[in-house]
């Protein structure tokens, strides 16, 4: 390609807040729940690329039909890919997509297409760059851009915007369905590849009190390295639903003197734990299943295909609380709300 910004390139990052900024100068938009997409189109050649640089075109070929469909035939725009269900977006469609067969490929994306929802351009129609311009300005283009060249297409749709912090607000609070937070932007920045300089990002954190059905040892010592989390179902069986990690080395050790007396088969009656996700920098794919005594208090940012999206943030014991309260319902979302001028409706 001879656009003026090539794969792979870093998109701006966020930096991770407690509350939304509420003083002048900030463009808010929703935080959707999908892959972070930058698409670049030059001519027939279309290219999307992921949040660390790899190529998602492969797994997502609706949207490169959808792109190379649009009249424009040069640009760069920043997005999110997600998967619409039943107005919800279903982040484990999303990984099912990331399959090495085809025909798989393909046939998922037939029965549950994806769409792109664009927050920014950086490289117009006209093939010049605008990302060294500020927010303000790219999105007012980023909006005529969209009006000429989105609006007959099933697959790509403009993400909101506002300056509005209440209605910032009421976005936050439809957390849970289609949204998993809020983001606040600069309106004088450019665009900061790679930084966490001018984007913040504002993520619901919830509580829960989940059963320790089990454990892993520590890769680096002895000791514990995670606490296997469970929930009870409506039948009364125990579900493996994520993990809580990061404890200090004094600590791992004295959860190990905790927890020996309690190990007994089977700790997980449900769906089980495997051995340590390929993301994980656990070497260790042992684990050890518990007497289902012991609840713990955790934070967390997101429940979806009954588990923890990422790893929880251990907050306390709970040893008054009985084992057999610990239900899946307390995490099932009831939003299904999304801002509004934007249909989640993928066909």
């Amino acid at each position: 390609m001879t656009l003026p910004i090539t794969m792979p390139y870093a998109p701006m990052e966020a930096l991770l807040v407690e509350e939304i900024p509420s003083a002048g100068g900030w463009q808010y938009e929703p935080k959707w729940d999908g892959f972070r997409c930058l698409a670049f189109r030059e001519g027939e050649k279309v290219e999307l690329q992921s949040k660390n640089g790899q190529s998602l075109g492969r797994y997502f070929p609706e949207l490169v039909g959808a792109l190379r469909g649009l009249r424009a035939e040069q640009f760069v725009l920043d997005s999110e890919i997600v998967i619409p269900v039943e107005g919800r977006l279903s982040f484990d469609d999303l990984l099912q997509r990331i399959h090495p067969a085809e025909s798989r490929i393909q046939r998922l994306a037939a029965e549950r297409p994806a769409l792109l929802i664009v927050f920014d351009l950086l490289v117009d129609a006209e093939g010049q760059l605008i990302s060294d311009k500020p927010l303000r300005g790219r999105r007012r283009a980023l909006e005529a851009f969209a009006k000429r060249y989105f609006a007959k297409n099933r697959r790509i749709r403009l993400s909101p915007a506002t300056t509005d912090l209440r209605t910032a607000k009421k976005w936050f609070d439809m957390t849970g369905g289609a949204l998993d937070g809020v983001m606040a932007k600069r309106l004088d920045s450019d665009y900061r590849s790679g930084e966490r300089t001018a984007m913040e990002k504002i993520k619901w954190m919830r509580t829960a009190d989940c059963v320790v059905g089990g454990f892993r040892y520590a890769s680096n010592g002895p000791g514990v390295g995670s606490l296997l989390l469970g929930l009870y179902d409506e039948k009364g069986l125990l579900h493996h639903v994520g993990f809580t990690s990061g404890f200090p080395d004094r600590q791992r050790k004295e959860l190990l003197r905790k927890l020996k007396p309690l190990i007994k088969p089977p700790g997980f009656t449900g769906n089980a734990p495997g051995g340590p996700s390929r993301w994980s920098s656990e070497r260790s794919a042992e684990w050890e299943p518990l007497v289902p005594k012991l609840v713990v208090e955790i934070r967390y940012d997101h429940f979806t295909g009954n588990r923890f999206r990422h790893g929880t943030k251990f907050l306390r014991w709970r040893p008054e609380k009985p084992a057999r309260q610990c239900l899946m319902s307390q995490v099932q979302s009831e939003s299904h709300a999304t801002p509004l001028g934007l249909t989640l409706k993928a066909k």
